[in-house]
């Protein structure tokens, strides 16, 4: 599988995805037409599906232009079909899809939005995590609970490992300097942080990141760690209270 970020609007990334095997192509999530448009032009591709992890407008903005031109299908949540242009083809919570010749497990992640979905990509080990999971931070709260958004997490917190996750925009910069901030001795963080700003300042791609990566230095991951828990002076507090309290520091920093 062959998987290249295309930079969209002012810090959005959509994926173009290339079965090797089956020479299927697809798109995650494509907030403009004209740079997925130019790529394939580029490389002689021709588009088969549109992949939306949710609806918001920097999704989804690209979906009737990329569909008229290449005749290809959007594939969403069964829930938000009534809010995703051009919607073809309706998965469920747990459900399989093939992609060319990826099995692909769908999980429902509300929090972010009501119908947020995951693209795992099951022998690949490759997560595609919208607006939920970011590098080194999570999404706003906005049409879900904190406790959904949580649960969400700990869903993604499951998969092996080694997956490669890709999420939805280079905030990872910035996330980097709100976890400095609550979780400063955090050797892994530190070392992170480091090649972030290698990264960045050659104006590269922090994507994609890897579980154990964000599993170690992401503190909207470390919520259920004690170490965390003591530095933030909540101690024996239930894991959704310190989420909660992580979320709102950072709606506000």
């Amino acid at each position: 599988m062959n998987i290249t970020p295309i930079p969209c609007l002012t810090d959005n990334y959509s994926y173009i995805l290339e079965d090797e095997v089956s020479k299927i192509v697809g798109v995650i999530d494509p907030s403009e037409a004209k740079p997925i448009i130019s790529f394939l032009n580029k490389k002689k591709l021709k588009l088969d599906y549109i992949l939306n992890t949710h609806h918001h407008f920097d999704h989804i903005g690209g979906n009737i232009d990329l569909k008229k031109m290449y005749n290809a299908k959007v594939v969403g949540f069964f829930g938000d079909e009534h809010r995703i242009p051009g919607i073809d083809i309706t998965l469920k919570d747990n459900q399989k899809w093939k992609f060319g010749s990826s099995l692909v497990n769908i999980l429902h992640i509300p929090g972010h939005t009501s119908g947020h979905i995951c693209f795992f990509f099951e022998k690949e080990q490759i997560a595609f995590t919208g607006d939920t999971l970011f590098s080194l931070g999570c999404g706003r709260i906005f049409e879900g609970t904190h406790k959904q958004m949580l649960s969400s997490l700990n869903k993604i917190k499951k998969f092996p490992k080694n997956t490669k996750i890709y999420c939805g925009h280079e905030y990872t910069y910035k996330n980097a300097e709100f976890c400095m901030q609550y979780d400063k001795n955090n050797i892994n963080l530190i070392r992170k942080f480091e090649d972030i700003k290698k990264l960045r300042s050659n104006n590269l791609p922090t994507v994609p990141s890897n579980l154990i990566d964000e599993l170690n230095t992401n503190i909207f991951l470390r919520c259920d760690q004690n170490d965390l828990k003591i530095k933030l002076n909540m101690e024996n507090e239930e894991d959704s209270k310190v989420f909660k309290k992580v979320r709102d520091l950072k709606d506000t920093f």
